[in-house]
């Protein structure tokens, strides 16, 4: 039997660990995690999202803009989020209306699919 998710991974490119980690860490504010020895040569990092964990990986040849597949971040307030990303230069994409949900999406630095939401 399945019992909850423990985490999900995206990837950004070889090398992009300090960009990828002052975007999700300095700008989003999302708190780094210990990586167990056994992985730390493989690249990348990992965040503690409320009581879940995003696992950072690297990879090379994989164009992120093709794909629909993405993480969604719940929020308190929007608004704030929006303000904050488009203050550090990303792109804001309205996302096809939900019944009783606010939400927005936009593309991380390295292309990954995030969606900001709040249940209303």
């Amino acid at each position: 039997m399945i019992i909850g998710l423990h985490h999900a991974q995206i990837t950004i490119p070889k090398g992009a660990e300090d960009e990828g980690k002052n975007f999700y860490c300095n700008i989003l504010g999302l708190a780094e995690i210990e990586k167990p020895e056994s992985l730390k040569g493989r690249g990348g990092f990992w965040l503690q999202v409320g009581d879940k964990e995003v696992h950072v990986g690297t990879e090379e040849g994989f164009d992120r803009l093709t794909t629909k597949a993405h993480l969604a971040y719940e929020v308190e307030d929007v608004s704030y989020w929006r303000r904050i990303l488009e203050q550090n230069g990303i792109k804001i994409f309205d996302s096809v209306p939900i019944p009783n949900f606010e939400r927005f999406e936009f593309r991380d630095p390295f292309g990954n699919r995030v969606e900001i939401i709040k249940e209303l």
